[in-house]
């Protein structure tokens, strides 16, 4: 597949629309639980449920698009999307329009989140296997890693362009239904001019075993370890900031609604701090795999101690950034490190597990982060700086860690030098 053809960049904009009009609902989503008098802690468990259906379902959605074609899934997983935003949309106005009482209105919220959780992971699964299909090996870490920035792209995007669709009378839900509108075109462009080219269909006969019981082989169980010490650290971050500005603006007289600029800013600089490892510093420095691993997890403990010891609205806006150049540097860390570590008919297990670690990652720690964040401000940082001391310890203990991945025979290890580091695609965006 050429990377400058039209089918390409139709999956590029598919995977872009989904991760920003997920950080787009997520730099608003604070807000409006301040304004529906919802508890923190009951905001963020919407997002726990979508996260717990996008793990329960990734699986299944792999298989289908083997069965059905990708380009059948990819239209599924679009629907999906277009379908939760938007009624996420309707609910919010539903709310603060008070047509509905704000509690049933933030059921109907959650009713919308899980709509996404379950076909939220079909278009990126059935989008990377189209390019799978269409690619050579020579070209696919090229292909995939460009096709997954989209992801990284979508964290910029959608908080920066967030505040500019809050108008009159839709208010904080314009968001939404912007994005709606958007994934709504996007599906009618993948309808009508992606090519839906050959059905790749699953073997008949036994079933493969190649990658069962792989979460606890020595080769990756580490490596999936760090990723959970260090995606989880990063949910809680994602999951307390919203609330963070609004209490740090709040004590200087802001009200919740002329706080939401300042979200999207904050939320911008950590995307751009995370791109900046990916596109910029990554490929300049040619880290492998073990010393992003120690260089992530270290960056975002400082941040995290940033955020203690500096506390106002600048402080969290640097902490965040400090908190996302290291998770920019994590996260192709331990998803090369688990790629490299096991061989070619393995690694679409390890790709899979790496979808099912992003959803695990949304579930229990950003409800937990927020109850220890209306506890005290700081107890939700306090306990990163715990998760991420372990995943930094973990890098220099861990004999697999310390000495990164194994070189293996049929295997070339260095990609090009023109070829950005993936991000992980997951519920909220993929980070």
């Amino acid at each position: 597949m050429n990377l400058r053809s039209p089918a390409f960049a139709i999956l590029f904009a598919v995977s872009l629309i989904a991760a920003a009009g997920n950080m787009a609902l997520q730099s608003v989503l604070p807000a409006i639980g301040r304004e529906f008098g919802l508890r923190d802690t009951l905001v963020s468990a919407a997002f726990a449920i979508s996260a717990l259906m996008w793990t329960l379902t990734s699986p299944y959605w792999a298989g289908l698009s083997d069965r059905l074609g990708r380009k059948k899934v990819i239209m599924i997983g679009l629907g999906g999307f277009v379908v939760s935003i938007g009624g996420f949309g309707l609910a919010t106005t539903s709310g603060l329009q008070l047509w509905l009482a704000p509690m049933l209105a933030f059921v109907l919220m959650a009713v919308a989140r899980t709509i996404y959780g379950v076909f939220g992971s079909a278009s990126p699964i059935a989008a990377q296997a189209y390019v799978a299909d269409r690619t050579t090996p020579e070209q696919r870490t090229q292909s995939m890693s460009l096709l997954a920035s989209a992801q990284g792209l979508g964290t910029v995007v959608g908080p920066a362009v967030a505040p500019f669709f809050i108008l009159p009378f839709v208010g904080l839900a314009g968001p939404m239904y912007a994005f709606a509108l958007l994934g709504a075109v996007v599906l009618w462009i993948v309808w009508r001019r992606l090519p839906s080219g050959d059905v790749v269909r699953q073997p008949t006969g036994r079933p493969t075993d190649a990658g069962k019981g792989l979460w606890r082989d020595p080769r990756v169980r580490d490596y999936l370890l760090y990723g959970l010490l260090v995606t989880g650290a990063q949910a809680v971050n994602i999951s307390v900031l919203g609330f963070h500005v609004i209490d740090e603006l709040g004590a200087t007289g802001v009200s919740v609604r002329d706080a939401q600029p300042f979200i999207g800013i904050a939320m911008l600089a950590g995307a751009a701090a995370t791109l900046m490892a990916q596109w910029g510093l990554i490929p300049l420095l040619k880290l492998q795999a073990a010393d992003l691993m120690r260089w992530g997890a270290g960056l975002a403990l400082v941040g995290n101690v940033m955020t203690i010891a500096a506390p106002g609205y600048y402080g969290v806006v640097v902490g965040y950034a400090v908190i996302s150049l290291g998770i920019g540097f994590a996260r192709p860390g331990f998803t090369a490190g688990s790629s490299l570590s096991v061989g070619r008919h393995e690694q679409g297990a390890v790709a899979g597990l790496m979808m099912s670690l992003a959803g695990l990652s949304f579930l229990g720690p950003p409800v937990i982060g927020v109850a220890l964040y209306e506890l005290a401000e700081a107890g939700p940082f306090a306990a990163n700086i715990l998760l991420l001391g372990v995943a930094t310890l973990l890098c220099f203990s861990s004999p697999r860690l310390r000495l990164g991945p194994p070189d293996l025979p049929d295997r070339e290890e260095t990609p090009a030098p023109e070829t950005p580091p993936a991000s992980q695609p997951g519920p909220e965006g993929g980070r």
